[in-house]
Parts: C-alpha cells; sequence; structure tokens
C-alpha cells in the first residue's frame, strides 16, 4: 500500500460518514412528515389528499426511497474496500514487523562477524603458533649443535694443522748467519 492510498483511504471515510449523516437526515425529515400527515389527517376528518398530490407524494417518496438504496450501496461498497484497506494494512504492518525483526537480527550478526572471526582465526592459528613455535625450538637446537659441531671442527683442524704436520728441521750453517738474517729480516 502506497501512502497515496492512505489519503484515499481517510476521503473515502470522511465520505462515508458524511453520506450516513445525511441519510439520517433523511430518515428523521420522513419521520417528522410523516407524524405531521398523521397529525393533520387524524386531526381534520374532511381533509382528503387530491390524488395528484398522492401519486406526487409517492413518487417522490419512490424516489427518496431509491436515494436510500443508492447512497446505501455506496456505504456497502465503501465500508466494503475500508475492510479490504484495513486488511491490507494489517498484513502490510506485519511484514514491516518481520522485516523489522529480520534487520535488527542481521545487524547483530553483523556486530558480531568480527568477534567470530576473531576466534575462528585464533583457534586456526593456534595449530600454527604451536608448530612455529616447535620449529624455532628446533631450530635454535640445530643452531646450538651446528655452532658446538663448528667449534668442535675448528679446534681439531688448528691441533692438527700445528700437531699432525712434522716439518723437517734443516741444521743452520754458521757461515751464511748473516744471509740468513738478512732473509729473515726481509
Amino acid at each position: 500500500m502506497s501512502q497515496t492510498d492512505i489519503p484515499n483511504i481517510q476521503a473515502l471515510s470522511t465520505e462515508a460518514s458524511q453520506l450516513r449523516q445525511e441519510l439520517q437526515l433523511r430518515d428523521q425529515l420522513v419521520q417528522q412528515l410523516s407524524q405531521e400527515l398523521f397529525r393533520l389527517v387524524k386531526g381534520n376528518t374532511n381533509f382528503m389528499p387530491q390524488r395528484s398530490e398522492t401519486e406526487r407524494d409517492l413518487s417522490q417518496l419512490q424516489a427518496l426511497r431509491e436515494q436510500l438504496q443508492a447512497v446505501e450501496q455506496q456505504v456497502t461498497f465503501y465500508q466494503e474496500q475500508i475492510a479490504t484497506r484495513d486488511a491490507e494494512i494489517y498484513q502490510l504492518r506485519q511484514s514491516v514487523q518481520e522485516l523489522t525483526d529480520r534487520s535488527r537480527m542481521l545487524e547483530q550478526v553483523v556486530q558480531e562477524l568480527p568477534q567470530i572471526y576473531r576466534r575462528k582465526f585464533e583457534e586456526r592459528m593456534a595449530p600454527v603458533r604451536e608448530k612455529v613455535s616447535i620449529l624455532q625450538r628446533e631450530n635454535r637446537k640445530l643452531q646450538a649443535e651446528l655452532q658446538s659441531v663448528s667449534y668442535r671442527l675448528a679446534l681439531k683442524t688448528r691441533t692438527s694443522s700445528h700437531s699432525g704436520i712434522d716439518l723437517p728441521n734443516f741444521p743452520r750453517p754458521v757461515t751464511e748467519q748473516g744471509n740468513v738474517s738478512a732473509v729473515q729480516n726481509a
């Protein structure tokens, strides 16, 4: 239902109430006229309406009845439309309520999503962190072993190069001491 239908319903409702008021007014006038006519006829026995006036009154009365019937049909039609619109309004209100509830639920879900993603991420990261921690410990252990092996190898290389190779000791000639010292100085 659009916003333009609401003023139409209000206008129809206003028109229906105006028609009811007119109908009530006409009923009152007919009642008053019939009472006055009855009073006149009862009080005056000599009074006999002429035939043409009676026919004219009857035709007016018939016309009034037809108008009354037309107004009643209009009122019924408007009441049916009002009932239909009321049902539509009720359905729309229910739809609005359902959609409002659903939107609130979705807003709550959207607000909770970051927490859910963080929790899921933490759950997935826990085994990865544990594995990284194990790998880091193993890496430190291997680094320590590598340093130890490197240190032992370096010690072994130093000691084996000094003691493992025997260089011949040549006797130094006495006469050539000056030349040897010159060679050593160079």
